[in-house]
């Protein structure tokens, strides 16, 4: 009778999955990634109800990589598993979107509230009776945990965590019990969209900030703004955008960073990574009195070993929730509110422009050698003139996170990288995601993946995702025998980083590709590689090409190699 009470006091009672997927469609998400398994089941029933498409990823490690993606690309993604060896099999994928900024909200079916409270000895657990320590695990990889256990708030729960999860870019995790699936709760609420409106700066101490940027700013005699990943996740594209057209500053990327800027804009000058930058580049930041450092991750990768060379007392440091200025920080003052007055309030008549850059260029003939082999050096700068405007470039890691820096993107591209986690095999997942969040859009623009042979064999199964949902994916796998970046670490002819040479081109029909649905190419020289580059087919079509490109074992891109003696060095330091 109570039940009945309290449903009939609701005035648009929906179920909690109802409630809860409603909300996904609402913030944009169109596909949920993940695996079925009996905790979730139910609740799986409800997602066509709320407009929402099943992935059904091949297991939960790729579903984590390809929501990571799916977030990239479409601003913020769901992953749905199974309690304990569901969850934990996509705990990786989720860690490494919390370690780089990646909004995904996280959803776990688990055990009726009933059987938790009775200590049941249920399959999926420990045999203990803890039902808590995969969620205590979670929340170390999330910046909001929410266990939708109380009906009476719920919905708040649910509109907290999403809210959370864009606000602060960073995964979230629900814990949905079996028996709180269909509970009844407020819908009304579903009317009022959540409020995506990001906390304002105190306007007092944001116009102080303002004002000692620009102080700085504009007593600069060769200043250059760079453009770190944090830009990109924390959605002050614009501001930056506004920022390099308004002053014509010299504007550079980190690795991270890439495809941040408009790299055809005459003020771009490439990509800063220390000493794994080119000598120019190095120079030109280096030199400069004034960095204007956006969103910066100075993760070893991304600043080829912690190389570089500027001074803190020449740089102003803008992030998602503080700002540095020099040795001054100034926290809970956003970057997006300050960027924008700075952008406002900049006075062009006392600021310098800085020293002219030479611009960027796909250096194909300087690094165009006799030899038949497609070379690293080569390989990046041409690769560059066959990407288009509004392609989405994945990059493993590995060879490929190296080798882009060598290549300028056309204008539009989006660059998506795993720099910082640096996990193994994510690119496949994360190409999927991709693609699917380009679908998502209602674009047909090309993804474009490379991945070395040694990623390809961790997570290849996700290539059977990519045919399934007909999308349109041209994976670039670069056959060099092995871990290259692990052989330029330590150990280049250890057996441990080798690997056993495949089929690479039957993958796709041994996922159940047909002819049509898959194109697939060995391309052994660089004329052939030419050749493939340069015909209309390959560049227009819509769906899965699958391209084996060798490339000399023992080679490897200038960035990789100075990046890899800095890090082996690092792990062979003792204590003194």
């Amino acid at each position: 009778m109570s039940k009945d009470i309290r449903t009939q006091s609701l005035t648009k009672p929906v179920t909690v999955a109802e409630y809860l997927f409603k909300r996904l469609h609402q913030i944009g998400i169109r596909s949920v990634h993940g695996l079925p398994g009996d905790f979730n089941l139910v609740a799986l029933d409800y997602l066509p109800k709320a407009g929402l498409q099943w992935v059904g990823s091949v297991n939960e490690l790729n579903a984590a990589y390809a929501a990571d993606g799916y977030a990239r690309t479409k601003g913020i993604s769901a992953l749905l598993t199974t309690f304990g060896v569901g969850e934990l099999s996509a705990m990786n994928g989720v860690a490494g979107a919390y370690s780089e900024h990646v909004p995904i909200v996280h959803i776990v079916g688990c055990p009726s509230t009933i059987s938790q409270r009775n200590g049941m000895f249920l399959h999926h657990t420990l045999g203990n009776g803890d039902f808590h320590v995969f969620a205590n695990m979670g929340a170390q990889i999330a910046c909001e945990s929410a266990k939708l256990v109380k009906p009476t708030e719920i919905a708040d729960q649910i509109d907290h965590a999403i809210r959370e999860c864009w606000i602060r870019s960073l995964p979230v995790y629900i814990w949905l019990p079996t028996d709180m699936v269909e509970k009844k709760i407020e819908g009304q609420r579903l009317d009022t969209p959540i409020d995506f409106t990001e906390p304002k700066n105190d306007a007092a101490r944001e116009d102080y900030v303002v004002d000692v940027v620009l102080k700085y700013l504009h007593a600069a005699k060769n200043p250059v703004i760079l453009v770190d990943a944090c830009a990109i996740r924390h959605r002050v594209l614009d501001e930056v955008r506004d920022l390099v057209k308004k002053t014509s500053l010299p504007v550079y990327v980190t690795p991270m960073g890439k495809g941040a800027v408009d790299e055809t804009s005459p003020t771009y000058g490439g990509v800063y990574a220390g000493l794994g930058s080119h000598p120019d580049v190095a120079a030109r930041v280096e030199g400069s009195d004034l960095v204007l450092s956006i969103g910066s991750m100075k993760s070893d990768f991304n600043t080829a070993g912690f190389s570089y060379r500027t001074s803190q007392l020449n740089t102003i440091d803008f992030h998602s929730n503080y700002c540095v200025v020099r040795y001054s920080e100034y926290p809970n003052v956003r970057m997006k509110g300050v960027l924008r007055k700075v952008v406002e309030r900049v006075d062009l008549s006392t600021m310098s422009r800085g020293v002219p850059i030479n611009g960027v260029v796909n250096e194909v003939t300087k690094n165009k050698d006799d030899s038949k082999a497609i070379t690293q050096a080569y390989f990046w700068p041409r690769i560059g003139e066959y990407f288009q405007p509004g392609d989405f470039v994945v990059t493993e890691t590995g060879t490929a996170n190296f080798g882009i820096w060598e290549s300028k993107f056309p204008s539009q591209v989006t660059g998506i990288t795993q720099v910082l986690w640096g996990s193994i095999g994510w690119s496949v997942g994360a190409a999927q995601g991709v693609a699917l969040g380009v679908k998502d859009m209602g674009k047909d623009n090309r993804t474009i993946l490379f991945v070395g042979d040694g990623s390809f064999q961790l997570t290849c199964q996700e290539v059977s995702t990519m045919i399934r949902h007909n999308l349109r994916v041209t994976i670039f796998l670069i056959y060099n025998e092995g871990f290259t970046i692990e052989r330029f670490i330590h150990g280049m002819e250890a057996e441990y980083n080798d690997i056993k040479k495949w089929k690479y081109t039957d993958v796709p029909a041994t996922f159940g590709a047909t002819d049509k649905e898959v194109k697939t190419f060995v391309v052994k020289t660089k004329d052939e590689l030419e050749k493939l580059l340069l015909d209309k087919d390959f560049n227009e079509r819509k769906g899965l090409q699958f391209v084996e490109l060798w490339m000399p074992k023992d080679d490897a891109p200038r960035g990789l190699k100075i990046t890899t003696e800095i890090s082996a060095k690092n792990n062979a330091r003792t204590e003194e």
